[in-house]
This record gives structure tokens, sequence and C-alpha cells, in this order.
């Protein structure tokens, strides 16, 4: 009996070594924690299409012409200069589908006294390393008068910018005309109610918009120019929320924050929540035991692919990835101790009947 207890358990175990893996759940966390020591105001986060693993930010105010680039480590691996500007209150970055970053010097701490605001926008650096680049500066105006704000949104898609102001109680979200002008005045133009919002972002397709607080955050679907719903978002604790941006795959947010050594924190979208060009990930629900017909039939053994940023064999999240899978090794060694103890119990009752 124990001989046929082994060998049965010897062919569960098998099957289990032979079927893929069930893959780990994501449960977000710190990505990453911007050590630039320059970097003590980050107010605006934007996720690199030429440079995986690489995050747009800059500085709130008082800094200087300044973007730079962090990698997923949390170090600064290229320092762009804006020639020929005088920044007033950088408060948001997002890149277009022209390849240009877009940064917004939008901010107005007196509550809306600023006659009118501006957009920078220059060609996201092929190279990263420490440059100046020429900009386009493009004139700003409200249609119903000056407002403070932080979040500026160019649709992935359009080209078209979007402005949410941020006042106590709630704010705006405003459109800006379909391309914008170098030449004069850009009115934008309110389209809908927003909660108190810091910074703002589109997913990489353009059907998700996120609005986020000092504390919280929105999601929209992305309509006819337009958001449609509105879900809360759970949101890290940080000393004052600032930034948001999606990853590269659209799977997760990132979430910065101003300070010194400040953490950005990833967050990962429920499958119902992911934009409609991404496709949830496989169920982490544990594959169940085979049959017999399962069993003959032959197996493949190959585990769902990792998400975008996860490295071969690590276990360990980034910004853009998820987990790997492992133990494999320790079901192959139960499985030769199981063949082992087997094959004793049976050389056993031979010596006895042969005696």
């Amino acid at each position: 009996m124990l001989a046929a207890a082994c060998a049965t358990a010897a062919v569960a175990a098998t099957a289990t070594v032979g079927a893929p893996p069930a893959r780990a759940a994501d449960p977000g966390g710190q990505a990453f924690t911007i050590g630039d020591p320059r970097i003590t105001e980050s107010s605006g986060l934007a996720a690199s299409r030429q440079h995986p693993g690489v995050y747009w930010t800059h500085n709130d105010s008082d800094d200087g012409p300044y973007v730079y680039a962090v990698d997923s480590q949390g170090r600064t691996v290229a320092t762009v200069t804006l020639r020929g500007i005088e920044p007033r209150d950088v408060e948001a970055i997002s890149l277009g589908p022209d390849g240009r970053l877009y940064v917004g010097d939008i901010g107005d701490n007196l509550g809306g006294k600023w006659p009118e605001v501006w957009i920078y926008a220059f060609a996201e650096p092929a190279e990263l390393r420490d440059q100046t680049v020429q900009v386009t500066r493009y004139r700003v105006r409200y249609e119903d008068g000056p407002r403070d704000a932080e979040a500026l949104m160019v649709h992935p898609v359009t080209g078209r910018a979007y402005i949410a102001s941020k006042k106590q109680g709630g704010g705006g979200l405003y459109q800006g005309p379909e391309q914008l002008s170098a030449s004069g005045v850009n009115t934008f133009r309110r389209i809908a109610d927003v909660p108190w919002i810091t910074d703002g972002a589109f997913s990489p397709d353009g059907t998700r918009l996120v609005l986020r607080g000092y504390f919280s955050a929105t999601l929209y679907r992305w309509k006819d120019g337009a958001p449609s719903g509105d879900e809360p978002l759970s949101t890290p604790f940080q000393r004052q929320g600032e930034s948001v941006t999606f990853t590269a795959d659209g799977r997760a947010l990132l979430y910065g924050s101003e300070g010194k050594d400040s953490p950005v924190w990833r967050s990962p979208l429920d499958d119902d929540q992911l934009p409609d060009t991404v496709k949830p990930l496989p169920s982490a629900t544990p594959t169940p035991t085979a049959t017999a017909a399962d069993r003959s039939a032959p197996s493949s053994g190959a585990a769902a692919p990792p998400s975008e940023g996860a490295s071969a064999g690590s276990s360990s999240s980034s910004a853009d990835g998820g987990s790997s899978e492992a133990g494999t090794g320790d079901r192959v060694l139960g499985v030769a101790f199981l063949l082992a103890v087997a094959g004793a119990v049976f050389g056993l009752r031979r010596k006895k009947r042969d005696g």
C-alpha cells in the first residue's frame, strides 16, 4: 500500500512539474526613489517612449529651465536645458503623439492672477545625455479668466492638449484647440468639472484618463473627446502627491511626490480598469490537478511571459514589470525522493519472498 501511494504521489507530482505555473498576483509597491539632490520638488512624470524604463520629471519652481530623465532605479541619466525661457511655475509634463515633450508652466500660486500661462514643447531626445534644446513656446489663456492649474495632459492619439485647474472644492477640465499655435494665443475652454487636481495622465492608447490630488485619484473612460464615469483609485500615502503617469505598457500607474529623496510608487490596475487595447494577464488561479487524459497528452511546460520590465529569473517588482515564478527544482527533488522510497519498499518485499 505504501509503495502504491508513493507511486501515485509521484505521478501527481510529475503532472504538477509539467503544468505551467500560475502567475503570481502583482501587489505593486515602491518602484524607485528619486535620489538626485537637485530634484526636491518633482511635480510631473511622463513615461518615455524611446527609452524603456525612463521617466521625465522636473522641479516645481525656483530651479530653472531643466527637465530630468530618471531611470527605474531613480538615477538621473540626462539633464535637458530648455533654451531661451525663464519658467515661472512649472507643474506638469506630458508626451504627445508627435514625439515631443510638453512642459506646462501653468501654476499660479496667487490664485489665478496671471493673464496668461505657457506650454513649452521640444522633441524627446533620442540620446540620453546632458544637452540644451530649442523649444516652442505656446501662450495659453482660459475662456473664463485666469486660474491656477497643475495638470497638463496631451492626448496620445489626437495630440490635443488638456489642462485641469486646481481649486478648493473642485476645478475644471479645459480643452485646448485642435492644434496649438505658436503665433497667437491658445484659448482653453472648460468641458467638465473635476475635483482638486495636482496632476493627470492619459493611458498610452488614449482610452483612459487619470486625475490625482494629494490623497486620491480618479479613473475616467475617455470617449468622444470627454471623460466618462468616475472610478476612485487606491493611492499611496505621500508627503505631497504631485504627479502621476501610466507605465509604458498601460498596466499600472506611477505616483510621485515632492520632497528630497521622494519615492515613486507603482500601482497596478485591475483587469476591468485596463485601457481598451491592453489585455488582462493570465489568471493567478492555481492550475488544477491534471487528469489521466491530461497526463497522456504532451505538455509544453511553458510559463506565461512576464509583463513589460520584468527580467528573467527575478522575483522583485519593478516600475514596469511583474514577478516571475519559482519552485520547479523543489518539485523535481520531491519526485525523485518519492520514487526512491517506492523502490526501496518493492525491494524489501522481494527480499522477504526470496527468503
